[in-house]
Protein backbone atom coordinates (compact mmCIF):
# COMPACT_ATOMS: atom_id res chain seq x y z
CA UNK A 1 0.00 0.00 0.00
CA UNK A 2 1.35 3.42 -0.95
CA UNK A 3 1.72 6.03 1.73
CA UNK A 4 1.38 9.83 1.43
CA UNK A 5 4.87 10.13 -0.02
CA UNK A 6 4.20 7.64 -2.80
CA UNK A 7 6.42 4.90 -1.34
CA UNK A 8 5.54 1.36 -0.36
CA UNK A 9 4.96 1.07 3.39
CA UNK A 10 6.99 -1.65 5.08
CA UNK A 11 5.35 -3.76 7.82
CA UNK A 12 8.41 -3.54 10.03
CA UNK A 13 8.90 0.18 9.65
CA UNK A 14 9.70 1.55 13.09
CA UNK A 15 8.18 4.51 14.83
CA UNK A 16 11.55 6.20 14.65
CA UNK A 17 11.40 6.14 10.87
CA UNK A 18 7.92 7.69 10.96
CA UNK A 19 9.22 10.45 13.20
CA UNK A 20 12.14 10.96 10.83
CA UNK A 21 9.68 12.20 8.21
CA UNK A 22 9.55 15.43 10.24
CA UNK A 23 13.38 15.67 10.42
CA UNK A 24 13.36 17.18 13.91
CA UNK A 25 17.02 16.31 14.50
CA UNK A 26 18.45 16.55 10.99
CA UNK A 27 18.21 18.53 7.78
CA UNK A 28 15.32 17.68 5.45
CA UNK A 29 16.16 14.99 2.90
CA UNK A 30 12.67 14.27 1.57
CA UNK A 31 8.96 14.97 2.10
CA UNK A 32 9.28 18.14 -0.01
CA UNK A 33 6.29 20.43 -0.55
CA UNK A 34 5.36 22.39 -3.66
CA UNK A 35 4.46 26.09 -3.67
CA UNK A 36 0.72 25.58 -3.12
CA UNK A 37 1.27 23.23 -0.20
CA UNK A 38 3.70 25.69 1.37
CA UNK A 39 1.28 28.55 0.76
CA UNK A 40 -1.63 26.98 2.66
CA UNK A 41 0.71 26.01 5.51
CA UNK A 42 2.11 29.53 5.85
CA UNK A 43 -1.21 31.34 5.34
CA UNK A 44 -2.82 28.99 7.84
CA UNK A 45 -0.10 30.03 10.27
CA UNK A 46 -0.67 33.77 9.76
CA UNK A 47 -4.46 33.46 9.93
CA UNK A 48 -4.24 34.32 13.60
CA UNK A 49 -7.27 35.43 15.66
CA UNK A 50 -5.33 37.96 17.77
CA UNK A 51 -4.31 39.63 14.49
CA UNK A 52 -7.97 40.40 13.82
CA UNK A 53 -8.36 41.74 17.35
CA UNK A 54 -5.21 43.82 16.84
CA UNK A 55 -6.75 45.04 13.59
CA UNK A 56 -9.83 45.95 15.58
CA UNK A 57 -7.79 48.19 17.86
CA UNK A 58 -6.29 49.87 14.79
CA UNK A 59 -9.79 50.36 13.38
CA UNK A 60 -10.80 52.18 16.56
CA UNK A 61 -7.59 54.19 16.80
CA UNK A 62 -6.66 55.27 13.26
CA UNK A 63 -8.27 57.04 10.33
CA UNK A 64 -8.35 55.33 6.94
CA UNK A 65 -5.06 56.67 5.56
CA UNK A 66 -3.22 55.96 8.82
CA UNK A 67 -4.58 52.41 8.87
CA UNK A 68 -3.42 51.75 5.30
CA UNK A 69 0.08 53.08 6.04
CA UNK A 70 0.40 51.10 9.29
CA UNK A 71 -0.66 47.72 7.89
CA UNK A 72 1.39 48.08 4.69
CA UNK A 73 4.63 49.21 6.39
CA UNK A 74 4.29 46.84 9.36
CA UNK A 75 3.53 43.77 7.29
CA UNK A 76 6.16 44.69 4.70
CA UNK A 77 8.74 44.59 7.49
CA UNK A 78 7.41 41.21 8.64
CA UNK A 79 7.49 39.89 5.07
CA UNK A 80 11.15 40.89 4.63
CA UNK A 81 12.17 39.47 8.02
CA UNK A 82 10.36 36.15 7.56
CA UNK A 83 11.36 36.00 3.88
CA UNK A 84 15.03 35.97 4.93
CA UNK A 85 14.34 33.18 7.42
CA UNK A 86 12.33 31.30 4.78
CA UNK A 87 15.27 31.37 2.38
CA UNK A 88 17.70 30.17 5.05
CA UNK A 89 15.39 27.35 6.13
CA UNK A 90 14.87 26.10 2.59
CA UNK A 91 18.48 26.54 1.50
CA UNK A 92 19.89 24.63 4.47
CA UNK A 93 17.00 22.22 5.03
CA UNK A 94 17.35 22.93 8.76
CA UNK A 95 14.70 23.82 11.31
CA UNK A 96 15.16 26.85 13.54
CA UNK A 97 16.73 24.82 16.33
CA UNK A 98 19.40 23.29 14.09
CA UNK A 99 20.14 26.75 12.70
CA UNK A 100 20.42 28.05 16.26
CA UNK A 101 22.97 25.33 16.99
CA UNK A 102 25.26 26.71 14.29
CA UNK A 103 24.73 30.29 15.46
CA UNK A 104 24.83 29.95 19.26
CA UNK A 105 26.67 26.65 19.81
CA UNK A 106 25.46 23.19 20.78
CA UNK A 107 24.53 24.17 24.33
CA UNK A 108 23.84 27.82 23.63
CA UNK A 109 21.14 26.81 21.16
CA UNK A 110 19.17 25.37 24.07
CA UNK A 111 18.36 28.92 25.14
CA UNK A 112 16.72 29.62 21.79
CA UNK A 113 14.95 26.25 21.79
CA UNK A 114 13.72 26.72 25.35
CA UNK A 115 12.35 30.22 24.77
CA UNK A 116 10.62 29.17 21.55
CA UNK A 117 9.31 25.92 23.02
CA UNK A 118 7.89 27.60 26.12
CA UNK A 119 6.36 30.58 24.32
CA UNK A 120 4.77 28.49 21.58
CA UNK A 121 3.37 26.06 24.16
CA UNK A 122 2.03 29.03 26.10
CA UNK A 123 0.42 30.64 23.07
CA UNK A 124 -1.08 27.26 22.18
CA UNK A 125 -2.76 27.21 25.60
CA UNK A 126 -3.93 30.79 25.21
CA UNK A 127 -5.35 29.93 21.79
CA UNK A 128 -7.36 27.00 23.17
CA UNK A 129 -8.86 29.28 25.83
CA UNK A 130 -9.55 32.03 23.28
CA UNK A 131 -11.86 29.63 21.49
CA UNK A 132 -13.33 27.74 24.45
CA UNK A 133 -14.24 30.68 26.70
CA UNK A 134 -16.48 32.69 24.31
CA UNK A 135 -18.06 29.58 22.78
CA UNK A 136 -18.79 28.09 26.20
CA UNK A 137 -20.30 31.38 27.34
CA UNK A 138 -22.44 31.71 24.21
CA UNK A 139 -23.84 28.17 24.39
CA UNK A 140 -23.72 27.83 28.20
CA UNK A 141 -21.30 24.91 28.05
CA UNK A 142 -18.76 23.70 30.61
CA UNK A 143 -15.67 25.69 29.67
CA UNK A 144 -13.21 23.23 31.24
CA UNK A 145 -14.65 20.29 29.31
CA UNK A 146 -14.55 22.28 26.08
CA UNK A 147 -10.91 23.23 26.75
CA UNK A 148 -9.98 19.56 27.22
CA UNK A 149 -11.79 18.49 24.04
CA UNK A 150 -10.35 21.25 21.86
CA UNK A 151 -6.87 20.93 23.33
CA UNK A 152 -6.88 17.18 22.63
CA UNK A 153 -8.08 17.62 19.05
CA UNK A 154 -5.60 20.39 18.28
CA UNK A 155 -2.76 18.35 19.75
CA UNK A 156 -3.82 15.33 17.70
CA UNK A 157 -3.58 17.22 14.40
CA UNK A 158 -0.25 18.80 15.40
CA UNK A 159 1.24 15.38 16.16
CA UNK A 160 0.50 14.32 12.58
CA UNK A 161 3.18 16.75 11.44
CA UNK A 162 3.74 18.76 8.27
CA UNK A 163 1.29 16.60 6.28
CA UNK A 164 -1.56 17.50 8.64
CA UNK A 165 -0.60 21.19 8.57
CA UNK A 166 -0.92 21.16 4.79
CA UNK A 167 -4.26 19.32 4.75
CA UNK A 168 -5.74 21.46 7.51
CA UNK A 169 -4.58 24.63 5.77
CA UNK A 170 -6.35 23.58 2.55
CA UNK A 171 -9.63 23.36 4.51
CA UNK A 172 -9.23 26.32 6.86
CA UNK A 173 -7.72 29.04 4.67
CA UNK A 174 -10.52 29.30 2.03
CA UNK A 175 -13.30 29.15 4.65
CA UNK A 176 -11.75 31.86 6.82
CA UNK A 177 -11.05 34.04 3.77
CA UNK A 178 -14.62 33.81 2.46
CA UNK A 179 -16.15 34.52 5.87
CA UNK A 180 -13.74 37.39 6.50
CA UNK A 181 -14.60 39.15 3.27
CA UNK A 182 -18.31 38.57 3.83
CA UNK A 183 -17.93 40.24 7.22
CA UNK A 184 -16.12 43.15 5.52
CA UNK A 185 -19.03 43.44 3.07
CA UNK A 186 -21.56 43.59 5.92
CA UNK A 187 -19.45 46.19 7.74
CA UNK A 188 -19.20 48.28 4.59
CA UNK A 189 -22.95 47.92 3.97
CA UNK A 190 -23.66 49.09 7.53
CA UNK A 191 -21.38 52.11 7.30
CA UNK A 192 -22.16 53.09 3.72
CA UNK A 193 -18.57 53.98 2.78
CA UNK A 194 -14.97 53.60 3.90
CA UNK A 195 -14.89 57.25 4.99
CA UNK A 196 -17.89 56.67 7.24
CA UNK A 197 -16.37 53.46 8.55
CA UNK A 198 -13.06 55.00 9.62
CA UNK A 199 -13.49 58.16 11.67
CA UNK A 200 -11.18 61.11 11.04
CA UNK A 201 -11.26 61.65 14.79
CA UNK A 202 -10.91 58.17 16.37
CA UNK A 203 -12.29 57.65 19.87
CA UNK A 204 -9.13 55.82 20.98
CA UNK A 205 -6.38 57.48 18.90
CA UNK A 206 -3.07 55.70 18.34
CA UNK A 207 0.26 57.15 17.26
CA UNK A 208 1.84 55.71 14.12
CA UNK A 209 4.69 54.28 16.22
CA UNK A 210 2.19 52.49 18.46
CA UNK A 211 0.22 51.23 15.46
CA UNK A 212 3.37 49.84 13.84
CA UNK A 213 4.35 48.25 17.15
CA UNK A 214 0.98 46.47 17.22
CA UNK A 215 1.30 45.24 13.62
CA UNK A 216 4.91 44.07 13.89
CA UNK A 217 4.84 42.87 17.48
CA UNK A 218 1.67 40.87 16.89
CA UNK A 219 3.44 38.17 14.86
CA UNK A 220 7.18 38.70 14.80
CA UNK A 221 7.73 36.04 17.45
CA UNK A 222 5.71 33.44 15.57
CA UNK A 223 7.34 34.50 12.31
CA UNK A 224 10.75 33.65 13.70
CA UNK A 225 9.83 29.95 13.51
CA UNK A 226 9.38 30.22 9.71
CA UNK A 227 12.35 27.88 8.92
CA UNK A 228 10.49 25.04 10.68
CA UNK A 229 8.07 25.01 7.75
CA UNK A 230 9.95 26.38 4.72
CA UNK A 231 12.72 23.78 5.08
CA UNK A 232 10.28 21.40 3.37
CA UNK A 233 9.87 23.62 0.29
CA UNK A 234 11.08 22.22 -3.02
CA UNK A 235 12.90 25.45 -3.90
CA UNK A 236 13.85 28.83 -2.48
CA UNK A 237 11.50 30.80 -4.72
CA UNK A 238 8.53 28.78 -3.52
CA UNK A 239 9.56 29.18 0.13
CA UNK A 240 10.09 32.92 -0.10
CA UNK A 241 6.98 33.55 -2.22
CA UNK A 242 4.68 31.54 0.08
CA UNK A 243 6.10 33.26 3.15
CA UNK A 244 5.91 36.79 1.75
CA UNK A 245 2.32 36.24 0.56
CA UNK A 246 1.36 34.85 3.97
CA UNK A 247 3.00 37.54 6.08
CA UNK A 248 2.15 40.45 3.80
CA UNK A 249 -1.14 39.64 2.08
CA UNK A 250 -2.48 37.15 4.65
CA UNK A 251 -1.66 39.37 7.61
CA UNK A 252 -3.18 42.42 5.88
CA UNK A 253 -6.37 40.41 5.36
CA UNK A 254 -6.49 39.63 9.07
CA UNK A 255 -6.09 43.28 10.01
CA UNK A 256 -8.72 44.36 7.45
CA UNK A 257 -11.20 41.77 8.75
CA UNK A 258 -10.73 43.01 12.31
CA UNK A 259 -10.47 46.75 11.58
CA UNK A 260 -13.55 47.10 9.37
CA UNK A 261 -15.74 45.26 11.86
CA UNK A 262 -14.43 47.31 14.78
CA UNK A 263 -14.81 50.59 12.88
CA UNK A 264 -18.38 49.76 11.87
CA UNK A 265 -19.64 48.19 15.11
CA UNK A 266 -17.31 49.63 17.77
CA UNK A 267 -16.06 46.21 18.94
CA UNK A 268 -12.39 45.23 18.65
CA UNK A 269 -13.08 41.52 19.21
CA UNK A 270 -13.93 39.83 15.90
CA UNK A 271 -16.16 37.29 17.67
CA UNK A 272 -18.34 40.09 19.07
CA UNK A 273 -18.48 41.74 15.64
CA UNK A 274 -19.59 38.55 13.88
CA UNK A 275 -22.28 37.99 16.52
CA UNK A 276 -23.57 41.54 15.93
CA UNK A 277 -23.63 40.80 12.20
CA UNK A 278 -25.89 37.80 12.82
CA UNK A 279 -23.12 35.31 12.03
CA UNK A 280 -23.03 33.29 15.25
CA UNK A 281 -22.39 29.88 13.69
CA UNK A 282 -19.90 31.22 11.13
CA UNK A 283 -18.24 33.14 13.97
CA UNK A 284 -17.63 29.92 15.88
CA UNK A 285 -16.45 28.17 12.70
CA UNK A 286 -14.14 31.06 11.82
CA UNK A 287 -12.75 31.44 15.34
CA UNK A 288 -12.24 27.69 15.65
CA UNK A 289 -10.50 27.18 12.30
CA UNK A 290 -8.50 30.38 12.70
CA UNK A 291 -7.11 29.44 16.09
CA UNK A 292 -6.76 25.77 15.18
CA UNK A 293 -4.62 26.45 12.11
CA UNK A 294 -2.29 28.73 14.06
CA UNK A 295 -2.17 26.42 17.09
CA UNK A 296 -1.18 23.51 14.84
CA UNK A 297 1.88 25.42 13.68
CA UNK A 298 2.69 26.78 17.16
CA UNK A 299 2.62 23.34 18.76
CA UNK A 300 4.58 21.86 15.86
CA UNK A 301 7.32 24.46 16.45
CA UNK A 302 7.21 23.78 20.19
CA UNK A 303 7.57 20.03 19.65
CA UNK A 304 10.65 20.54 17.46
CA UNK A 305 12.28 22.87 20.00
CA UNK A 306 11.65 20.64 23.01
CA UNK A 307 12.75 17.56 21.05
CA UNK A 308 16.10 19.23 20.34
CA UNK A 309 16.58 20.10 24.02
CA UNK A 310 15.65 16.68 25.39
CA UNK A 311 16.81 14.60 22.42
CA UNK A 312 13.45 12.82 22.48
CA UNK A 313 11.08 12.23 19.58
CA UNK A 314 9.22 15.24 18.25
CA UNK A 315 5.84 13.53 18.43
CA UNK A 316 6.31 12.69 22.11
CA UNK A 317 7.34 16.25 22.95
CA UNK A 318 4.45 17.65 20.90
CA UNK A 319 2.01 15.52 22.91
CA UNK A 320 3.59 16.60 26.20
CA UNK A 321 3.60 20.28 25.20
CA UNK A 322 -0.01 20.03 24.00
CA UNK A 323 -1.08 18.38 27.26
CA UNK A 324 0.65 21.04 29.37
CA UNK A 325 -0.75 23.87 27.24
CA UNK A 326 -4.26 22.41 27.47
CA UNK A 327 -4.22 21.82 31.22
CA UNK A 328 -2.89 25.33 31.88
CA UNK A 329 -5.00 26.93 29.15
CA UNK A 330 -7.37 29.07 31.23
CA UNK A 331 -4.61 30.02 33.70
CA UNK A 332 -2.37 31.07 30.81
CA UNK A 333 -5.19 33.06 29.22
CA UNK A 334 -5.99 34.90 32.46
CA UNK A 335 -2.57 35.40 34.03
CA UNK A 336 0.32 34.50 31.80
CA UNK A 337 -0.08 36.55 28.61
CA UNK A 338 2.13 39.34 29.99
CA UNK A 339 4.90 36.88 30.85
CA UNK A 340 4.59 35.20 27.47
CA UNK A 341 4.97 38.61 25.84
CA UNK A 342 8.09 39.22 27.94
CA UNK A 343 9.57 35.88 26.91
CA UNK A 344 8.62 36.64 23.32
CA UNK A 345 10.81 39.74 23.45
CA UNK A 346 13.79 37.37 23.34
CA UNK A 347 12.68 35.76 20.08
CA UNK A 348 13.11 38.58 17.49
CA UNK A 349 16.79 39.05 18.48
CA UNK A 350 17.29 35.29 18.09
CA UNK A 351 15.92 35.37 14.56
CA UNK A 352 17.81 38.48 13.51
CA UNK A 353 21.16 37.13 14.78
CA UNK A 354 20.61 33.83 12.96
CA UNK A 355 19.96 35.75 9.72
CA UNK A 356 23.06 37.94 10.04
CA UNK A 357 25.29 35.06 11.17
CA UNK A 358 24.13 32.90 8.26
CA UNK A 359 25.02 35.48 5.64
CA UNK A 360 28.37 36.18 7.34
CA UNK A 361 29.36 32.55 7.92
CA UNK A 362 27.47 30.51 5.31
CA UNK A 363 30.04 27.72 5.28
CA UNK A 364 29.19 26.88 8.91
CA UNK A 365 25.67 25.93 7.85
CA UNK A 366 26.71 23.27 5.35
CA UNK A 367 26.79 20.73 8.17
CA UNK A 368 24.55 19.94 11.11
CA UNK A 369 27.54 19.51 13.40
CA UNK A 370 28.87 22.38 15.51
CA UNK A 371 32.33 22.41 17.11
CA UNK A 372 31.59 24.75 20.03
CA UNK A 373 29.15 24.61 22.92
CA UNK A 374 28.65 28.32 23.52
CA UNK A 375 29.11 31.20 21.09
CA UNK A 376 29.03 34.11 23.53
CA UNK A 377 29.46 36.71 20.79
CA UNK A 378 26.07 35.58 19.44
CA UNK A 379 24.36 34.80 22.77
CA UNK A 380 25.03 38.13 24.50
CA UNK A 381 23.28 40.21 21.80
CA UNK A 382 20.05 38.27 22.49
CA UNK A 383 19.85 39.76 25.97
CA UNK A 384 21.01 43.19 24.80
CA UNK A 385 18.29 43.22 22.14
CA UNK A 386 15.61 41.98 24.55
CA UNK A 387 16.63 44.59 27.14
CA UNK A 388 16.46 47.41 24.61
CA UNK A 389 13.09 46.20 23.31
CA UNK A 390 11.60 46.03 26.81
CA UNK A 391 13.11 49.18 28.34
CA UNK A 392 13.30 51.75 25.54
CA UNK A 393 9.79 52.84 24.66
CA UNK A 394 10.74 55.42 22.04
CA UNK A 395 10.12 54.23 18.50
CA UNK A 396 8.96 50.69 17.70
CA UNK A 397 10.07 48.16 20.38
CA UNK A 398 10.31 45.05 18.12
CA UNK A 399 12.48 46.93 15.63
CA UNK A 400 14.50 48.47 18.47
CA UNK A 401 15.31 44.98 19.78
CA UNK A 402 16.30 43.74 16.31
CA UNK A 403 18.57 46.70 15.62
CA UNK A 404 20.18 46.53 19.05
CA UNK A 405 20.81 42.79 18.70
CA UNK A 406 22.33 43.14 15.22
CA UNK A 407 24.57 46.10 16.14
CA UNK A 408 25.85 44.43 19.32
CA UNK A 409 26.43 41.18 17.39
CA UNK A 410 28.45 42.97 14.68
CA UNK A 411 30.51 44.83 17.29
CA UNK A 412 31.30 41.62 19.16
CA UNK A 413 32.20 39.91 15.88
CA UNK A 414 34.57 42.75 15.05
CA UNK A 415 36.19 42.48 18.48
CA UNK A 416 36.43 38.71 18.12
CA UNK A 417 38.10 38.92 14.72
CA UNK A 418 40.54 41.65 15.74
CA UNK A 419 41.36 40.21 19.13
Amino acid sequence: MKNYFGKISQPDQSRANEIDQEYAHSRVKGNRKNFWQMLVIMVGFTYFSPSMTAGGHLGLGLNLSQFIIAVILGNLFLAIYTGCLAYIGQHTGMNLDLLARQTFGNKGAHLASFVIGITQTGWFGVGVAMFAIPVAAFYHLNVYLLVLIMGFLMTLTSVKGIKALSIFGIIAVPLITVLGFYSVYLSFHTSGSLQNMFSNHPLKPLSMAMALSIVIGNFISGGTSTPNFTRFSKNSIGAISATVIAFFVGNIFMFIFGATGAAAFGKADIFDTLIMQGLAIPAILSLGLNIWSTNNNALYASGISLANITNNSMKLMTMIAGTIGTLLSIFLFEHFTTYLSLLSSLIPPIGSIIVVDYFMHRSNYKTEECQINYNLSALCPIFIGAFVGCVIKIGIPPINSLIAAIISYLLLQYIKINK
